[in-house]
């Protein structure tokens, strides 16, 4: 029992070490399940009101841009106030990645011959990656944290 126990100690002591790395992969893993949900719900809720599918993917993408926000701000980095100023420095930088993804997608598929999923999920986990640090440096840098 005693080994059990010292594990246990470990395990805890890696995750208190690395808290804030723990909760991104948890707010990515929801924000994820979310931003595969929430295109068909909204399809399937929007389409008989004549809405393109263009303009259900629109609204899907602020809806989930935003609730990424939220879990990364109170959930992930608990920061306090500056909320416009986050949201905005979160924007851009999925933005950025946007325009970049639209450059690099077409390259990597029509010049490398990549697989067009294989470029993309390379790409998507170029983004994760470097989301953290984004976030964590620049978009919820304020020294202020929430209770």
């Amino acid at each position: 029992m005693g080994h059990w126990r010292r594990y246990r100690d470990i395990g805890r002591r890696m995750i208190g070490e690395h808290d804030t790395k723990v909760r991104f992969l948890a707010a990515g893993a929801f924000n994820t399940a979310f931003g595969l949900a929430a295109f068909p719900v909204l399809y399937f809720l929007l389409v008989s009101f004549s809405f393109h599918y263009l303009v259900i993917l629109t609204i899907s993408q602020i809806i989930c841009i935003s609730v990424a926000f939220l879990t990364n701000k109170y959930l992930v980095f608990r920061t306090a106030g500056n909320h416009l100023g986050e949201y905005v420095r979160f924007i851009l930088f999925h933005l950025s990645y946007f325009l970049v993804n639209v450059a690099a997608l077409p390259f990597l598929v029509e010049v490398i011959g990549m697989n067009p999923v294989w470029a993309q999920t390379m790409f998507a986990v170029l983004v994760i990656v470097s989301s953290y640090f984004w976030h964590s440096r620049i978009t919820f840098r304020s020294s202020k944290i929430a209770q």
